[in-house]
């Protein structure tokens, strides 16, 4: 963690910026009445374990989720489910498009060189392929050679906002080497490549046993570019200031959510006890960062005056922490739209909530972004905003 001082914008520790920011879904978009219809032209129409899968995907408050393959015709109609090679190269494919896709809108945003890239950070829990698909995105972006690359893995929801602390720590050791810094952080998820795969487990399980997860999940990309001083060239132009970024890990909790591989592709693990311990543990590491950030501004800063890009694990996690820490709607208003119109993508979520945020409206100077993932894991990050945009970009 950086350490403290008096002002976030001079004296001796380094400043880090957000320069530019992307995000990208796929094309097809599906309410709850085409993944019903799914689930039942395969599974039929008594299956308990099913029925109750669907009732729940008719109460999460989702209106539509999106998608890489259509749920009519696409990827795991045949009568058995997809293997987990199957999977993988559905992946390669349709996965390392997508980012490609967000990194240019970050990249653009952002200005410079694609030469010009120091480093770049991956994180995806949806693809186990060595070479990591961080490589093949580099690739199509034409990155130099010699670009720095890592990818993480295990983290999963918290993935992008883990990216975010990685990559500021590497900013960090960069200015006191007095090198500069310009790292491409990217994430992508095809959470609904395994949809039969929760399917055909849903089906064999007893309906009060039945995850939440399958009729939360989206698949969906998004790509950040993060500079230390000596790597931006005008602050001005930067989307965000990164003031202070924290983790910690709740202890005793690692069997409540997970991405475990099975022959039939990954099965997800996401049991009730999430909520309760997500909501314990949010404001707390909130109430460790805010003072620091409180330090190097100079002045007091209001809970109301922080905006939050939370990520939508899912509508109870979502209200919890509202209620846990007294937030307005408002303040959460980026994180519901995302939740009510996309879902769940998974480790990209938060970072795309973040930039759905900046185009609605001015808002408050301050932002935390937030998310948990297994482990269990929190992960938050407050940044100060340095400019505003009205437009609206509906990621297409």
């Amino acid at each position: 963690m950086p350490s403290e001082n008096t002002n976030g914008h001079a004296g001796s520790e380094p400043s880090l910026w957000i320069a530019g920011l992307g995000s990208q879904y796929p094309p097809f978009i599906a309410g709850p009445e085409k993944f019903d219809n799914f689930a039942k032209s395969i599974y039929g129409t008594t299956n308990a374990g099913i029925n109750q899968l669907l009732k729940i995907n008719k109460a999460t408050g989702i209106a539509t989720r999106a998608s890489i393959n259509s749920y009519e015709s696409g990827f795991g109609r045949s009568e058995v489910p997809p293997t987990i090679a199957e999977i993988g190269q559905m992946w390669r494919k349709g996965g390392v498009n997508l980012t490609v896709q967000a990194c240019k809108k970050a990249l653009k945003e952002w200005g410079g060189e694609y030469s010009d890239i120091t480093h770049t950070i991956a994180v995806t829990c949806t693809d186990a392929t060595t070479p990591g698909y961080d490589l093949h995105v580099a690739n199509k972006l034409g990155l130099k050679n010699d670009v720095e690359r890592m990818l993480l893995g295990g983290i999963g929801c918290a993935g992008g906002m883990t990216t975010m602390r990685v990559a500021a720590e590497i900013a960090s050791g960069a200015s006191a080497r007095k090198r500069s810094a310009r790292i491409l952080c990217f994430a992508c998820e095809l959470c609904t490549l395994n949809a039969r795969c929760n399917l055909d487990e849903t089906s064999r399980t007893d309906p009060a046993n039945v995850s939440v997860a399958g009729a939360l999940f989206s698949d969906g990309a998004s790509a950040f570019v993060l500079c230390n001083d000596l790597g931006m060239e005008d602050p001005d132009a930067a989307v965000f200031q990164l003031l202070e970024w924290g983790n910690t890990t709740i202890p005793h909790t690692a069997e409540y959510m997970g991405f475990c591989p099975s022959e039939k592709g990954f099965q997800t693990v996401l049991t009730g006890d999430v909520v309760s311990y997500t909501n314990d543990a949010m404001k707390p590491m909130f109430e460790r960062l805010h003072p620091v950030v409180e330090q190097k501004e100079g002045n007091k800063i209001a809970q109301a005056d922080f905006d939050w890009a939370l990520h939508p694990e899912g509508a109870t996690i979502v209200t919890g922490v509202q209620q846990s820490l007294g937030l307005s709607n408002d303040q959460l208003r980026a994180t519901k739209e995302i939740y009510k119109t996309r879902g769940n993508a998974s480790s990209p979520t938060t970072v795309i909530v973040l930039d759905k945020l900046r185009t609605m409206g001015k808002g408050k100077d301050y932002v935390v972004a937030a998310a948990v993932g297994p482990g269990l894991n929190i992960e938050m990050s407050i940044l100060r905003r340095c400019r505003w945009e009205d437009s609206e970009d509906e990621f297409a």
